[in-house]
C-alpha cells in the first residue's frame, strides 16, 4: 500500500480525501487484470467502466470549472494501479477540456453528458508533423465557406486516435499570423473527410494515430469560442492538464517505490535483507525524497488553480518537469534494485520503466518546460527589480 499521509496536507479538503479513498477501493477491485496487449479494446472498456462508476464526472464540467486537485488525485491513483487506466481517464478530460472551458451551451449539451458517462471517447488534436511543441507553427487550415468550415491538413501523435468519437481540432483560420491565427473546433469522428492515416506503436501501448483532413466540412457552429482564440484555448487547457501529467508520473513513482521497498525487505544477500545495506537505504531515501518533492509541486499547482488563479503556467511547468524527470530516476532505481528481474517482461517495474518515458515528452517536453519556467521567472523577477 502506497503512502497516503499526504492526504492530510492543507492542500486538500474533506471531499478530496473521500474521493481518494473511494477511488482506491474501486481501483483495487477493478484494475488488477488489464489487457495491455489490446490497448484499443482495453481503453474502450476502461472508459465505460470509469463512466459507469462516476469517476468521469470529474473529467469535464458543464459549468466550466474543473477541480484540478481532484483531477490530480484521480490520475495519481489510477497511474499507481495501471497506466492504461490513467490514460483512459486523462484523455477524456483533455479531449473535452476546450468544450468544458470555452464551449457553447449546445456543444456542452451535445458531448459532455456522453463523455462523462463513458458513452463517447474524446481526443485532443493539436500536434502536427512539423510542429510538436511549436503550436504557433501549425499549418492545418480551416476555411470558412458559407455556413461551413472546410478543414485540410494533418494531425499526428493524437491520443485516442482511431477509437475516439469526437476530436477537439486546432486549425489555422487566417485571422492573423502565428499563434493568433488558430481556432478550435469540435469534429465528430464520423465526419466525411476525416480519416485515420496511420496507427502509431509505442513502447507502452496506447491508442495513437495520425489523422488526415481532406476537405472535411463541419458546420460553423462547431467553432469553439471565437475565431482566432485557438492558441489561447489550447494553452488554457494545457495549463490545467499539465499538472495532472505530473500527477500521473507521481503515481508511477509511488508504485515504483512500493515495489522497491517490497524487494529490498524480502530479498536476502549473505543472510540479511538488502534493506540492511546502507547504500540501498540511501537509494530508498532519495526515492522517498523525490516522491514528496514532486507531490508538493503538483498539489501546490493544483491548489493555486483551484484557489482562483487565472493561469498557473509556471507552477504547472515546474510540477510536470520535476515529477516526470524524477519519476524516471525513481523507476530506474527500482529496476536496478530488482536486478535481473527488473528487466524481465511482465514485471511491474519493467512496465513502469516503459510507461514513464512518454510523460517527459507529451504536453510539452522537459526542455520546453525549462524554457517556460525561465521566461516566467525572468519576467517576474525583472518586474520586481
Amino acid at each position: 500500500m502506497a503512502d497516503r499521509s499526504f492526504l492530510t496536507w492543507p492542500f486538500f479538503e474533506d471531499h478530496h480525501r473521500a474521493l481518494a479513498d473511494g477511488l482506491e477501493d474501486w481501483a483495487l477491485a477493478n484494475l488488477a487484470q488489464i489487457d495491455h496487449a489490446n490497448a484499443d479494446q482495453s481503453c474502450r472498456k476502461l472508459v465505460a467502466a470509469l463512466g459507469t462508476a462516476g469517476w468521469l464526472q470529474h473529467s469535464a464540467s458543464p459549468e466550466g470549472k474543473l477541480d484540478v486537485r481532484s483531477l490530480c488525485l484521480i490520475r495519481e491513483t489510477l497511474a499507481r494501479h495501471d497506466g492504461l487506466a490513467d490514460f483512459a481517464f486523462a484523455m477524456q478530460g483533455l479531449g473535452t477540456g476546450a468544450i468544458s472551458l470555452f464551449g457553447s451551451d449546445a456543444q456542452k449539451a451535445d458531448w459532455l453528458p456522453k463523455t462523462r458517462a463513458g458513452e463517447a471517447i474524446s481526443a485532443f488534436a493539436l500536434t502536427e508533423p512539423q510542429s510538436g511543441s511549436d503550436v504557433a507553427n501549425s499549418t492545418m487550415t480551416a476555411e470558412l465557406d458559407g455556413e461551413f468550415y472546410v478543414l485540410n491538413g494533418e494531425k499526428t501523435w493524437i491520443s485516442n486516435g482511431g477509437i475516439a468519437d469526437v476530436y477537439t481540432v486546432f486549425a489555422r483560420t487566417g485571422d492573423a499570423p502565428g499563434a493568433k491565427g488558430l481556432s478550435a473546433f469540435v469534429v465528430p469522428a464520423d465526419t466525411p473527410g476525416l480519416t485515420i492515416a496511420d496507427r502509431l506503436d509505442t513502447i507502452a501501448p496506447h491508442p495513437l494515430a495520425t489523422l488526415e483532413f481532406d476537405n472535411c466540412r463541419i458546420p460553423a457552429s462547431a467553432l469553439i469560442g471565437k475565431s482566432g482564440q485557438g492558441f489561447k484555448i489550447a494553452m488554457s487547457v494545457l495549463d490545467v492538464f499539465r499538472a495532472t501529467v505530473g500527477a500521473a508520473a507521481l503515481g508511477f513513482a509511488r508504485r515504483a517505490l512500493d515495489e522497491a521497498v517490497k524487494r529490498v525487505t524480502t530479498r536476502h544477500v549473505q543472510g540479511a535483507p538488502l534493506a540492511d545495506l546502507q547504500m540501498v537505504q540511501g537509494h530508498i531515501a532519495d526515492m522517498a525524497l523525490d516522491v514528496d518533492a514532486a507531490a508538493l509541486l503538483i498539489y501546490r499547482a493544483a491548489w493555486t488553480k483551484d484557489s482562483g488563479a487565472p493561469r498557473i503556467t509556471r507552477e504547472a511547468a515546474m510540477a510536470k518537469l520535476f515529477a516526470t524527470d524524477h519519476a524516471q530516476k525513481i523507476i530506474d532505481t527500482a529496476v536496478q534494485l530488482h536486478g535481473g528481474d527488473g528487466v524481465r517482461s511482465g514485471e511491474t517495474v519493467e512496465r513502469l520503466y516503459r510507461e514513464i518515458r512518454a510523460l517527459r515528452i507529451y504536453e510539452g517536453a522537459s526542455d520546453v518546460q525549462r524554457v517556460i519556467i525561465a521566461r516566467q521567472t525572468i519576467a517576474t523577477l525583472g518586474a520586481i527589480a
